[in-house]
């Protein structure tokens, strides 16, 4: 059974149609959209700030999402896959973006929409990635535009996927 807990009388909010790993840990302040999934070793701690995911959004093997103490908040938009192993920390992201396994985000960044944030990337705090990129490195700069055909290749595919995916194990 997951781990789904409340923090201080706040219980997560997740719809009947997510799917959510048997090992996944959701804590707190956790407001879920439609057609999420949190996979296995996930973890969603909304106990220091509010986090906040729109509809379709994949949580992937390993991925960690946090905030920090009275300072910043999680929002994801829809359609948002975060990849394996990747660190998403009180952080603002629009929809249609792909964070890559292993990625970190910092405190404060903004990403736009249609964006991705490459595999191993670290966006430092405060860095503001606009829409229609592809960021990638250490520290994350931006490398080059994002083409329509990434945006459905890629993008759009990975969260169609998962959506897919979760359907197996319901």
């Amino acid at each position: 059974m997951p781990v789904i807990l409340p923090v201080k009388g706040v219980q997560p909010q997740i719809p009947d149609n997510c799917f959510i790993a048997p090992n996944a840990t959701i804590v707190g302040d956790v407001v879920m959209g439609d057609e999420c999934s949190v996979w296995f070793n996930a973890v969603i701690r909304g106990d220091v700030n509010s986090i906040r995911m729109g509809n379709k959004v994949n949580i992937q093997d390993g991925a960690c999402i946090h905030a920090t103490y009275q300072k910043t908040k999680v929002n994801l938009g829809n359609n948002v896959s975060v990849g394996h192993n990747a660190i998403v920390h009180g952080c603002t992201v629009a929809d249609n973006v792909l964070i890559g396994m292993g990625a970190i985000v910092m405190d404060n960044v903004e990403i736009g929409s249609n964006t991705i944030i490459a595999a191993g990337a670290v966006v430092l705090e405060g860095t503001q990635v606009p829409a229609g990129c592809i960021f990638a490195g250490v520290p994350a700069k931006k490398v080059k535009d994002i083409s329509a055909e990434l945006i459905k290749g890629e993008i759009e595919r990975i969260a169609n996927n998962y959506t897919m995916y979760s359907g197996w194990f319901k």
